[in-house]
């Protein structure tokens, strides 16, 4: 992606090594990761899962000043850049429909992280917290892409942040809202709600190439991180077998198709999952 020199967003929150001021709610171990991990991974809403848990405050410290590397630092411009673009596209696509864009927080942090929707640490992966308005992820996503899910590219990133904005679109425009309380609780509910999200971010990879940001081979970075994520795939990896009752994100079929749905017809219409006859 063509991003260096070009217009980087100002709504940044860099957190990094500051921790949560001493309060967690997360732990359990390895299979308590595993399950928020498959819960909220690239967009879900860890709100579900974290607001019921009670945090517990064990004191606060004064953070260490945080050394980012030469890398950190052109990923976090990377992001920052990335961001900068969701904001444009979607400012005019709300413009179109007589709304007004809310420009999204993108928080970056190290480790764990307090937000809104509870306490979270960097093993839940990205995430989007409805309650603040605000985009969280540690960097180290980046890595973790590129060895654990075989997905590099930094438009892969880039489909990640595309898809956690995606959900801040979905909040400002209440997507789903009037679906009934029972079946906002349900893993059906929770894959239409993911895969309108890879739809969205769809739309702005359409946009970016528009602009003249892609460069060969982009696409299909974004599109093997939408399959790399999908529910069957990582459950495949995990554990060894699939659940599709279990599903809360949507197949590796279904988050590429949606994703380049989106990328195909470049606006919101068209991308309502929730009362798609086939997902």
């Amino acid at each position: 992606m063509i991003w260096k020199g070009r217009r980087q967003s100002s709504n940044v929150e860099d957190r990094r090594g500051m921790g949560m001021g001493g309060k967690t709610v997360i732990g359990g171990g390895i299979g308590s990761i595993i399950i928020v991990l498959l819960f909220t991974l690239l967009g879900g809403n860890p709100g579900d899962l974290l607001g019921s848990n009670q945090a517990s405050d064990t004191g606060s410290q004064a953070p260490a000043p945080y050394q980012e590397s030469a890398g950190e630092k052109e990923l976090a411009d990377f992001v920052s850049v990335v961001l900068a673009d969701t904001e444009d596209v979607w400012s005019d696509e709300f413009k179109k429909k007589g709304l007004q864009y809310e420009n999204p927080k993108l928080v970056l942090y190290t480790g764990s992280v307090q937000s809104a929707c509870g306490s979270a640490s960097s093993a839940v992966g990205p995430f989007y917290c409805p309650g603040d308005h605000k985009l969280y992820i540690d960097l180290s996503f980046y890595q973790e892409l590129k060895q654990k899910f075989q997905a590099p590219g930094d438009f892969a990133m880039a489909y990640v942040i595309a898809h956690e904005v995606g959900h801040h679109v979905q909040t400002l425009l209440h997507s789903g809202d009037q679906a009934s309380q029972a079946r906002k609780r349900s893993n059906e509910y929770s894959v239409r709600f993911e895969l309108q999200a890879d739809y969205l971010a769809g739309v702005w990879a359409h946009y970016a190439q528009g602009k003249g940001y892609l460069e060969k081979g982009d696409l299909e970075e974004a599109v093997n991180a939408a399959s790399a994520v999908g529910d069957d795939n990582i459950q495949k990896k995990s554990q060894g077998y699939v659940v599709p009752e279990s599903f809360t994100h949507g197949t590796s079929e279904q988050r590429k198709r949606w994703f380049t749905k989106g990328f195909k017809n470049g606006t919101i219409e068209g991308g309502d999952t929730f009362n798609a006859a086939n997902l």
